[in-house]
């Protein structure tokens, strides 16, 4: 039997953070299973956010890596995601860039 879980990353944030800020520390806890990471806004006309996600084994050593930059752009909402299938320990969503009316991101990843 496989192991299934959904863990989010981000969520709810409402307005443009510092660089770095609204962050979401995730032990994801299976290392060997193939992973999907989708970030989405929404909010009412033109939305957009970029958000950087990163993997690290040891947190203590700050040296992030970025896996991917999900740059989302629509009108209302828009999502993006991808795949990754590597024993990363630790994985983050961080949130650079965030604008539009009542526009906010989440960012989630299935197991």
């Amino acid at each position: 039997m496989s192991k299934s879980a959904l863990y989010y990353l981000l969520g709810g944030v409402v307005a443009a953070p510092a660089v770095g800020a609204n962050i979401d520390l995730v032990s994801d806890g299976n290392t060997q299973a193939l992973k999907a990471v989708q970030a989405t806004v929404t909010g009412t006309g033109a939305v957009s956010a970029t958000v950087i996600i990163e993997a690290i084994n040891n947190p203590a050593s700050g040296n992030w890596l970025t896996l991917a930059t999900i740059t989302l752009s629509g009108t209302t909402a828009a999502t993006d995601g991808f795949t990754f299938d590597a024993p990363w320990s630790y994985v983050r969503a961080r949130l650079t860039a965030i604008s539009g009316t009542g526009a906010a991101v989440t960012a989630s990843m299935g197991v």
